[in-house]
């Protein structure tokens, strides 16, 4: 947590020191943000509820684990992640003013949130940041009033959109990882079976957020798989012995007998009344075990009703983006390692490698765009070069000031 937490802090700290960013302007009103940063709005407001609560009822232990979930997977992994590129891209304005005092506020709450637990790291943040914008007056953190909750910023529907697009993306990353397919591959599709329209709705809001974390192109919704994903039920004898007993053998037969028509049914009404001889039973969800089975070329994962099925198939125009992106990353990583300012500008020489130019010959834009490259020249040799290797490229890299 204290890592997450530092790694934030000095992520802000950055772009703001080279933004001269100092909470000079007037707040950007909550409507005219950009959603994401509603969305992380809304969760703080409703973490402060939860931990001002959590201390009313001398539970601390419960609140620092909100405190830190909140940073370590809204905060970090999640909202920084997906805002990076509004600090270190484009003009000082609207867009980004805004993502730096939604970032600002996040903090600041974060250090009066975990001030009672932990008293001298709170401080400090707390100081390091008022200190530029001279925004509060105190002294010390232990000096100000303990934040409450707006309750204009709590937006519930928007908190379910991006819990969703959360889940989502937590499902295909799974399936990546399974088949060990990096995520700077970008893969063409992902199809999710929808059940109505408000859950279209919800995954259309945050489509673009979800391509963007998963590197994929496109997301299909389906309202009706039936035809292209095979689902299979089994009952789930755990909870059907204690529930029903001596009819669970009989229900166990009846489940096992299900054809698509009726899995599908289940899974929309998340109910289903089951004829006996004698009776009428009704199941739940919990009562049996809903799998769907792979198609070839794709893959398959579940989280509760939500399904996802990701394509595997990487056609050469994606494998030439993955090797730009690849390359892109070592580039990065160069620029790191020599300290240059975020803001230089570089040349790039590399020796020449036939899958390695046809990717940046298709790729250019990007690749300069990414890396604030002015020029990119292949060589056909480059002793002086250091070694780079991903996929199936190996070359040698020369990265230098423009």
């Amino acid at each position: 947590f204290f890592g997450t937490l530092y790694n934030t802090y000095s992520f802000f700290a950055l772009y703001a020191n080279t933004d001269s960013f100092t909470y000079a302007e007037a707040d950007i009103p909550l409507a005219e943000r950009p959603e994401i940063d509603r969305w992380i709005l809304s969760e703080l407001n409703t973490l402060i509820k939860e931990v001002d609560a959590l201390y009313a009822d001398y539970e601390p232990t419960r609140a620092t684990r909100a405190i830190s979930d909140f940073v370590q997977e809204n905060l970090s992994n999640w909202y920084v992640r997906l805002s990076r590129r509004r600090f270190w891209k484009g003009e000082y304005e609207a867009d980004k003013i805004a993502a730096y005092q939604t970032l600002y506020t996040c903090l600041v709450t974060i250090a009066k949130l975990m001030a009672p637990v932990a008293p001298f790291y709170a401080d400090r943040l707390y100081k390091d940041l008022v200190s530029v914008t001279g925004k509060e007056n105190k002294e010390s953190v232990h000096l100000t009033d303990f934040p409450v909750a707006n309750e204009s910023y709590i937006d519930k529907s928007l908190e379910s959109k991006m819990q969703k697009a959360q889940t989502i993306s937590s499902l295909v990353l799974s399936l990546r990882k399974k088949e060990s397919i990096k995520v700077r591959q970008p893969l063409q599709k992902i199809m999710i079976p929808i059940a109505n329209a408000t859950e279209r709705a919800e995954i259309e809001a945050v489509a673009n957020l979800i391509k963007h974390e998963v590197n994929v192109k496109e997301i299909e919704l389906l309202e009706d798989a039936s035809g292209i994903l095979v689902k299979q039920i089994k009952p789930n004898f755990k909870t059907l012995g204690p529930k029903f007993g001596k009819d669970m053998k009989a229900i166990a037969t009846a489940v096992q007998e299900f054809g698509q028509a009726e899995i599908a049914q289940f899974e929309k009404a998340q109910t289903y009344s089951l004829q006996l001889p004698d009776k009428t039973v009704t199941l739940s969800l919990d009562d049996v075990e809903i799998s769907t089975q792979d198609i070839e070329g794709w893959l398959v994962a579940t989280a509760g009703s939500l399904l996802v099925a990701l394509d595997i198939h990487i056609t050469p125009e994606l494998r030439q983006e993955g090797i730009a992106r690849e390359l892109v990353n070592r580039i990065q990583n160069i620029r790191k390692d020599n300290d240059y300012d975020i803001t230089d500008r570089i040349q790039i020489r590399l020796q020449a490698h036939p899958a390695l130019q046809a990717a940046v010959t298709a790729n250019e834009a990007y690749i300069k765009n990414e890396t604030l490259t002015d020029s990119i020249t292949f060589v056909e040799s480059l002793p002086e070069g250091e070694e780079i290797a991903f996929d199936e490229v190996t070359t040698r890299i020369v990265v230098a000031k423009s």
